[in-house]
């Protein structure tokens, strides 16, 4: 069994290349968009967007080009941009929500794509403790555990179409966007996305009034639901974005294709260096937190925060979105 800890360390960049896979539907004039963002509408919906297979850009919307300031100075060290904090971005296409089963399973079905998780064999599963337990004691890793069955494969419960894929790697994120003639975006183009629309620093949860499902009570051991959901929620059962966008903040995180640094300021790792510890290669950034993100541990249900994740370690907590640039 691989060790646990071996994921949580901090590391550099690395260049992928997905598998050749089938072409993606072919195109249409222009998608429709989701409408989602209440409890009744993410539990009826499908989980595949209106015009899937038929519509290149099906369950997309379009965001426009604009200024924003990315980071958080006031917050976690790894969210500082003291030095240059003004990003310029082009306008782009964005999926209105995380990829769902049912949208991973229409690509797997037409490729016959297995995931990293399903070689290896296991994957990292969320596991709430019942008594007091080590920092990240929570994670276990699980034979079995995969996209199919993210709480392990002796686990009633199953998963819903509806619901984002989990279990997948930045590989598996990479041949699904490259079947859809897709990209992920890079850490900049979701910040901004997240942002949509505002000349706030951050974007947050609303604790008081919760607008995105993510861990209400005492991290890891008591989950008090109050957002109606104690685990993954269905995509797009809280209010949409100034964008249009769906579970920018909360339910799981999402991959980007932009390699981890240290904070904004530090691109070539030296803040790694400066620790003693030697940068690799097998880490890339993931944004927007997760339904394990509480005001006692981690803190990060917000469109600045940022961390590192394993590129070839299938989790709970972490899903993805695709985007597509306008030339």
């Amino acid at each position: 069994m691989m060790n646990l800890f071996k994921h949580f360390t901090i590391a550099g960049s690395i260049l992928l290349s997905a598998c050749s896979t089938p072409s993606p539907p072919s195109h249409t004039d222009q998608a429709d968009p989701v409408k989602l963002g209440g409890k009744t509408q993410c539990e009826q919906y499908s989980g595949l967007p209106k015009n899937w297979g038929k519509q290149p850009d099906a369950g997309m919307v379009k965001i426009p080009g604009g200024t924003f300031q990315i980071g958080n100075n006031d917050s976690y060290p790894e969210e500082e941009a003291l030095y240059n904090s003004e990003r310029t971005i082009k306008p782009f296409l964005m999926d209105a929500t995380e990829v769902t089963n049912a949208q991973f399973q229409s690509f797997v079905k037409a490729t016959g794509y297995v995931t990293q998780a399903e070689q290896q064999g296991d994957a990292a599963v969320f596991v709430q403790p019942k008594e007091r337990v080590k920092d990240l004691g929570w994670w276990k890793l699980v034979k079995g555990a995969n996209w199919k069955h993210p709480w392990g494969p002796n686990v009633s419960r199953q998963i819903k179409p509806n619901e984002p894929v989990r279990m997948v790697t930045l590989k598996d994120a990479i041949a699904y966007a490259d079947w859809l003639g897709r990209d992920l975006p890079t850490e900049a183009q979701w910040e901004y996305a997240a942002k949509g629309f505002t000349h706030k620093r951050d974007i947050s949860a609303d604790m008081k009034h919760v607008n995105a499902n993510v861990w209400q009570g005492d991290f890891p051991y008591h989950n008090d639901a109050t957002d109606g959901f104690a685990d993954v929620a269905p995509v797009g059962c809280f209010e949409a974005n100034g964008f249009g966008l769906y579970d920018m903040i909360g339910n799981v995180w999402e991959y980007t294709k932009s390699p981890w640094s240290g904070n904004h300021d530090d691109h070539m790792g030296m803040s790694q260096l400066t620790a003693h510890q030697k940068p690799t290669s097998n880490f890339y950034t993931i944004k927007g937190g997760s339904f394990l993100c509480a005001d006692n541990y981690c803190h990060r249900y917000r469109a600045s925060a940022r961390q590192p994740q394993e590129i070839d370690l299938g989790i709970s907590h972490v899903g993805f979105r695709t985007i597509k640039n306008i030339n």
